[in-house]
């Protein structure tokens, strides 16, 4: 049985729960994003300062700490080992839309990809790579927009008649 490029074709009651799905996922999603806002302030500084500490910067707001090793590893091991869930089930409705082969690959293997680099990159950055908070901010806006795109799309499949 092929269901790709199916999704349209789905019943009404399907579709309203791959629908309600991805609005809880979205908030879940976009609320993470918010704190990482709030954390790191959107900056390669304060991505650095949210795992390495800022205590030495007296002109710091916040005071940070640097994160222990559990931290670190308990931070690393929940977020790829969840994220790569929600990648894989938003890849798998990405497959049953009705879209370009080439875009589709893409929306679906790219976000993984994203995940391991966003978060080792966070693990690298804390054992002293610091250059790696840029790898983690190329690779949060790429696994962002992966995201946001893929829900468009199936999106658009699902108020198909």
């Amino acid at each position: 049985m092929n269901l790709e490029g199916k999704l349209h074709t789905f019943p009404k009651a399907l579709k309203l729960l791959i629908g309600t799905f991805l609005i809880v996922l979205s908030v879940g999603y976009f609320t993470g994003l918010t704190f990482v806002g709030e954390t790191t302030s959107n900056s390669a500084k304060g991505i650095q300062e949210n795992y390495l500490g800022n205590e030495n910067d007296e002109n710091a707001e916040v005071m940070k700490f640097k994160k222990s090793e559990r931290e670190m590893l308990t931070i690393v091991h929940t977020h790829i080992l969840s994220m790569s869930v929600i990648f894989f089930l938003v890849g798998g409705l990405v497959y049953l839309t009705k879209a370009n082969l080439s875009i589709k690959k893409f929306l679906m293997i790219e976000p993984l990809f994203s995940v391991l680099l966003t978060f080792g990159g966070i693990y690298f950055m804390w054992q002293g790579f610091h250059w790696m908070r840029y790898i983690v901010i190329f690779s949060g806006i790429l696994m962002t927009l992966s995201f946001t795109l893929s829900v468009l799309l199936i999106f658009s499949q699902l108020i198909k008649k």
